[in-house]
């Protein structure tokens, strides 16, 4: 399928001298060119997913490597049939990835060593190796590299510590990381080796390059890769997909992801639309009775209507038990 649109993933550690001013006049220039996206620019450099048109995404990527400070940095390109966002923000921050450190990390000092999709690939099937996914437990659940540990976190500064309560499972090993376009791994690899772990990797251009590779074909990567735009998701093995997602609520294999219905909770759930309409998008009974659940108003359901379904909820746990 031919496609108008296209989705850029990138980042690149560099000074950047005045992040709050750059962030203005990036706004206004990303917003000149038509794009849509979202960009944080820090101190310590700048990490992007924008989408527009063949040639706005042209342009976009000869300004930025007409600038010195980011001539060598590596675009990742989707190609997609619209828009995957639908606006544009740039914002100034602390961080590009969040880990909050005392002492933090300089990718440029210390991180891990790179390898590429196919020496990945290789390093994965050695049985002294082992696999630690730096994403969010959502992201994991969703797909992830086969044999892969799955760190109980929901925020990306949650690592380190689960990393210290559990050495266990990769002491004395060969550690690979591996995160969505490589920017996590950058910094929690170099975090690895500041705290002894003597042979840390990581997977170089992320998930994203590792599906794109000719060789590779996202090979060994079971289910899909979860991406923070608005598709959600995108496939990465390309000579078989075995789905890993099941639904929330009945354990079906699924790869639909939404969000808890209740704003106060907007947990993500892999759901089925069967399952959302009749769980009222709600992940507990809480959220489903929660004056503000969005899909009642959504759908203008009467209070007759949802004390129905929540009797039918209430039969359906009954017959299970």
């Amino acid at each position: 399928m031919e496609t108008n649109y296209r989705v850029l993933l990138y980042y690149n550690y560099v000074h950047i001298e005045d992040p709050e001013t750059y962030a203005d006049e990036h706004l206004k220039f990303c917003k000149d060119l038509g794009l849509k996206g979202r960009i944080l620019v820090a101190e310590e450099g700048i990490n992007g997913t924008v989408s527009g048109t063949v040639e706005q995404t042209n342009k976009y990527m000869e300004a930025m490597h007409n600038d010195p400070r980011f001539a060598d940095m590596v675009f990742k390109v989707d190609e997609h049939d619209g828009h995957a966002f639908k606006k544009m923000h740039v914002r100034p921050r602390n961080e590009l990835v969040t880990l909050r450190l005392e002492d933090d990390i300089n990718p440029h000092e210390t991180t891990g060593e790179y390898l590429d999709p196919k020496e990945f690939y290789e390093a994965m099937q050695d049985e002294d190796t082992v696999v630690l996914d730096a994403r969010n437990d959502y992201e994991y659940d969703l797909g992830h590299f086969r044999g892969a540990i799955r760190p109980d976190i929901e925020t990306f500064r949650e690592l380190p510590e689960w990393v210290e309560k559990n050495k266990h499972l990769i002491e004395g090993k060969k550690i690979l990381t591996y995160c969505t376009g490589g920017i996590r791994c950058e910094k929690f690899s170099g975090w690895l080796v500041k705290e002894g772990f003597e042979d840390v990797a990581q997977l170089h251009g992320g998930i994203v390059t590792y599906g794109k590779d000719p060789e590779v074909q996202g090979e060994l990567w079971d289910g899909k890769c979860y991406v923070f735009d608005e598709r959600i998701s995108v496939l990465v093995n390309q000579k078989e997909h075995v789905v890993v997602g099941v639904d929330y609520f009945d354990g079906e294999p699924c790869e639909r992801y939404v969000n808890c219905a209740n704003p106060e909770c907007n947990k993500q759930i892999l759901c089925s639309e069967e399952n959302e309409h009749k769980y009222l998008r709600g992940c507990t009974h809480e959220c489903r009775v929660s004056p503000r659940n969005m899909y009642v108003k959504e759908h203008d359901l009467s209070e007759e209507e949802v004390e129905h379904r929540l009797n039918q909820i209430d039969e359906t746990l009954k017959q299970e038990a």
